[in-house]
């Protein structure tokens, strides 16, 4: 009895390493913290593989680095998480396929055409305050730049943070030739220049900064998740800049009807549904019941700012080097 016990549990192992071993893996790059506690991976995770019959690995990092230094021998199927100020030099690479989906059903602020990237969340950057501590916080740019120095605000390096880079953007949009002189006006405000949006929300949630940059949406999970409405993002009548989170599929995949379908599933209710509170960012298509009323309830600017991707290109590098010279 003993050895036919045995003999069966060597048959049920070896049935499961070869179901195991029949299991496509799609591999799927994404930033470092789309698979945290916080983030929306596990959720998209438990979702997409209750549908595709494989086995979906997300691999964490600087997704847009990481593709242009492996080329055509990546591993990755899908992409995740690359930014509409990222896909000039990302479609640049020629690793990208069409993504064969209908920006139609789309519900953004601006007009989507591109058939390479698609959206899958947005938000608009802004600068994010207490409303115990900041009795009266800027009510335009004008008004952060003039600010008292003693004002302490934490941004994100352009360098290494996509948040960072959009503020820079976001400043050339609205003052043109002369953001010069605005990056020399808010400079004795900004305390500390971090690498990443983490870093700086850490020391905002901590009381070391009176405002931060972020979007306007992150006040949504102080309100949902924490039950605490003293966050709020400061609007300002010059608008604000667009920011979106974008998938996009590799023409060297090795299951390209598995990266086809999870394309797909990124537009679907089931992953759009789960954005706002999964990722604390307008889902890319909202329909009735995808917002809660907390975050629906949430000002947005009256005018949205966004630059074309051969626009942002452009101006990275110029716009850059006027932050350097202000900051060195």
């Amino acid at each position: 009895m003993r050895r036919s016990l045995i003999g069966l549990a060597f048959l049920a192992g070896m049935a499961t390493t070869a179901q195991a071993e029949d299991t496509p893996v799609l591999t799927v790059y994404e930033p470092d913290y789309f698979t945290s506690e916080w983030g929306p991976g596990p959720q998209i995770e438990k979702g997409f593989e209750a549908q595709c019959g494989c086995d979906l690995q997300f691999v964490a990092g600087d997704v847009l680095s990481r593709i242009m230094l492996e080329g055509k021998n990546t591993k990755a199927d899908v992409v995740i998480g690359l930014n509409t100020d990222q896909t000039a030099r990302a479609r640049k690479t020629g690793l990208f396929a069409p993504s064969n989906e209908d920006n139609s059903r789309l519900t953004l602020p601006i007009k989507w055409t591109d058939d390479t990237f698609v959206p899958f969340n947005w938000s608009e950057t802004a600068f994010i305050y207490d409303k115990t501590k900041l009795k009266t916080p800027p009510k335009s740019f004008d008004d952060l730049l003039n600010a008292p120095d003693d004002l302490k605000i934490a941004i994100q390096d352009p360098r290494s943070s996509v948040s960072g880079l959009a503020l820079l953007l976001w400043v050339k949009a609205v003052y043109g030739d002369k953001a010069p002189e605005a990056w020399a006006k808010l400079k004795p405000k900004v305390l500390t220049v971090t690498p990443g949006w983490s870093e700086s929300y850490g020391l905002f949630t901590d009381g070391e900064v009176d405002m931060v940059l972020s979007y306007t949406t992150s006040p949504a999970y102080h309100i949902i998740a924490e039950n605490d409405d003293t966050k709020a993002a400061a609007i300002f009548p010059e608008g604000h800049y667009f920011m979106a989170e974008l998938v996009a599929q590799l023409k060297s995949s090795k299951h390209p009807e598995l990266a086809q379908k999870f394309m797909d599933y990124v537009l679907s209710d089931d992953f759009q549904s789960m954005i706002a509170t999964a990722n604390w960012s307008y889902p890319a298509i909202i329909k009735d019941g995808f917002l809660p009323k907390e975050f629906a309830d949430l000002p947005r600017p009256a005018k949205t700012i966004f630059y074309s991707e051969d626009e942002a290109e452009a101006l990275r590098q110029p716009a850059l080097d006027e932050w350097l010279a202000a900051f060195r």
